[in-house]
């Protein structure tokens, strides 16, 4: 594996996977990777040293204005801002975060990063001062790049980042950084494009061990206390793999990529942005401030996108939008992958019948993304599950002690550690990296089971997990049901304590449209849960929204509605 080199005249980089792994996940696949790599130079370098022409990235800004960059124009700039990281005091294993949308400076501030062998930390330009403000101190960061809108978040908390030296920032000049009460720290403020232009080339790339540290990614903090999830260079072709099989054989010839999920989550990020520069596959970047299903469907028509990566909440939107607005005749989609939430069967069915194309369900976590994935339409998966272990992996099912669990029995899903897909360790907290691991296991702390054939099914995260009446009941399924109606827009499910039963289920309904009746909505609710699940998992409680609260990466924050409803019962 990535012992065969770029031809000059090469379409697209020579897939990982050979036939027989995109017809059965199940094949083996040995890892052979090259002790030495650099990401920098795996998604831009090497294509700038063949193909400086090459088209590596179309950036749309918010006005529909286009420019295209080239692999070369990005590889240059990078190696000026690398030289300009090092002049502003860069040694290997720094930290430099990005807080930037989509735009061709974040890619270019990686591949900088990655020649500096500096680390990277993505942040959402979503998260307000205090979360900011957690994640640079944590992770002792010296230098941010920015934009204007973070650049005023920034001055804030600047005083609060001891580690905080040097602000780089797009759109804002430092003569305006006065009245944003930064001039009493002891900051270094730069122009983006004025460092950049003002610094020559970096020569040569430093030789790049594939296990030295390159990209810190946060978690979502769903389970506690946010923690720097640490990688090494070798994670991005731990990608690869779910990536060819869940975009069904990438690249081809008129393959374009998009996705609008955000660039600083993993999913944004390694799910598709960065894979699809490795491949030589042109990127869109397009930032979303709300995602909009109106513009999402005039953009991939507008520029022929065939390769998405969308999470489950933007189909939903989708869906519902197509649902009652004539979709654009100019759509070529050819593969969508979903992940982050569980997929309805109802969106999986529309997409095929509506979009023409089969939604591949990609699952994995900060710590180890893309594990699972499906194989449609070629290895046909049932209704509620989400696939196969990817060639190259080994899953299991692990009762509390640590041991493998038989086909359809209910524990935690445990990935093997040693892939390099595989996370190095939580950022300065060594207890918690212990706690992620039971011996060669690497614990996802989400509940699930494998049915005989080697298909997962997600059932809860392990503290989502509804204990009523003596029965163990997770959401995903429930909510699932729900959203089948054509009257419901987002559902979240949740135990709510009752001194009976110990939990009930509870549901928290978005409708899709203004309900006048919803006792009898409920009762029909009610009854399809019961019909299609199991009397025993229909919520006893429903409670309507106008919206869920939500993760800056799409997902439901149950803690939060346990909170919020536990207090209205």
């Amino acid at each position: 594996m990535m012992s065969t080199p770029l031809h000059p005249h090469s379409e697209f980089a020579p897939p990982l996977l050979s036939e027989a792994h995109l017809k059965d996940m199940r094949t083996p696949l040995e890892w052979e990777l090259p002790e030495q790599l650099n990401i920098g130079t795996l998604i831009c370098g090497r294509w700038a040293d063949i193909q400086p022409a090459r088209t590596a990235l179309l950036h749309v800004s918010d006005n529909l204005h286009e420019t295209r960059w080239s692999y070369g124009q990005l590889d240059t700039a990078s190696r000026q801002l690398a030289t300009a990281l090092k002049s502003c005091g860069i040694k290997p294993a720094d930290r430099i975060a990005l807080l930037l949308p989509q735009a061709p400076e974040t890619i270019i501030s990686h591949v900088a990063s990655a020649y500096c062998k500096a680390i990277t930390v993505p942040l959402f330009n979503l998260f307000g001062t205090d979360a900011l403000a957690y994640r640079l101190k944590d992770s002792a960061t010296s230098i941010v790049i920015t934009d204007e809108e973070g650049f005023k978040k920034l001055a804030q908390i600047a005083p609060s980042c001891p580690a905080l030296t040097t602000i780089i920032t797009l759109g804002t000049h430092t003569a305006d950084t006065a009245m944003y009460k930064v001039e009493d720290t002891p900051l270094a403020i730069h122009d983006f494009w004025e460092l950049t232009h003002g610094h020559p080339p970096l020569d040569n790339v430093p030789a790049t061990h594939r296990d030295e540290p390159a990209i810190m990614i946060y978690t979502s903090g769903t389970t506690g206390t946010p923690k720097g999830t640490l990688h090494a260079h070798r994670f991005l072709l731990g990608h690869l793999p779910n990536i060819e099989i869940s975009h069904n054989g990438l690249p081809q010839a008129g393959d374009i990529a998009w996705t609008p999920a955000d660039w600083a989550w993993i999913g944004g990020l390694m799910d598709l942005a960065l894979p699809a520069l490795f491949y030589g596959v042109p990127l869109v970047s397009h930032r979303m401030r709300k995602f909009d299903p109106e513009k999402a469907f005039k953009l991939i028509a507008r520029y022929n996108i065939r390769n998405m990566f969308l999470p489950p909440t933007a189909l939903k939107m989708m869906k519902q939008y197509a649902d009652s607005i004539p979709l654009p005749k100019e759509l070529s989609i050819r593969s969508i992958a979903s992940g982050g939430e569980a997929l309805p069967a109802a969106i999986t069915r529309w997409a095929a019948a509506e979009l023409g194309v089969f939604i591949n369900e990609i699952y994995g976590q900060t710590e180890c993304n893309l594990v699972i994935c499906t194989n449609r339409p070629t290895q046909p998966c049932p209704d509620g599950f989400m696939g196969m272990a990817v060639a190259g992996h080994e899953l299991a099912i692990l009762d509390t002690d640590g041991n493998p669990l038989p086909a359809n029995k209910i524990g935690q899903i445990a990935v093997k550690a040693d892939h390099p897909v595989t996370f190095l360790n939580y950022w300065q907290q060594p207890e918690k990296t212990a706690e992620k691991c039971v011996g060669e296991w690497l614990l996802t702390g989400d509940l699930g089971l494998c049915n005989p054939e080697g298909q997962f099914k997600f059932v809860s995260r392990d503290d989502d997990i509804i204990s009523s009446s003596g029965y163990r009941i997770g959401p995903t399924e429930i909510e699932n049901c729900l959203l089948s109606h054509p009257m419901i827009a987002n559902a979240a499910v949740i135990g709510l304590h009752d001194t009976l039963r110990g939990e009930i289920v509870s549901a928290i309904l978005v409708p899709a449209q203004e309900v006048m009746q919803k006792g009898d909505l409920e009762k029909e609710l009610v009854q399809q849960v019961k019909e299609t699940l199991s009397p025993h998992m229909i919520p006893r409680q429903i409670f309507w929204t106008e919206h869920l609260p939500m993760t800056t990466t799409g997902k439901i924050m149950r803690g939060a509605l346990r909170k919020i409803y536990q207090a209205k019962k």
